[in-house]
């Protein structure tokens, strides 16, 4: 869970998860879920965040049944797609998801 503060206090991470998910074309269900998961593990460090959004993004599309590959998505947050990669899993086991096995 996160508080109205969490939100305010990441607001600039919340905006770059919205521009990447207008670059991939994403929908509000999607871009809900990225929100959510991202502020429920938001790390302290502004230099994790990054990743962990583009992490929440690509979780978040998993979740709405939006296809979207971890390098489309690492390109449209400014990432390294192995930034998603290895972490995409533990922000769906967070938010109480099972990753897939494949």
């Amino acid at each position: 869970m996160y508080s109205a503060r969490d939100q305010v206090t990441n607001e600039k991470w919340l905006q770059r998860i919205e521009r990447g998910a207008d670059r991939l074309g994403l929908g509000s269900e999607t871009r809900s879920y990225a929100a959510d998961m991202f502020l429920s593990q938001a790390p302290e460090e502004d230099r994790s965040k990054r990743a962990v959004a583009a992490a929440s993004l690509y979780a978040g599309a998993l979740i709405a049944g939006e296809e979207c590959s971890q390098s489309s998505v690492a390109d449209a947050m400014g990432v390294a797609r192995l930034s998603v990669q290895q972490r995409w899993k533990a922000v769906l086991e967070a938010a109480g998801f099972r990753p897939p096995s494949w």
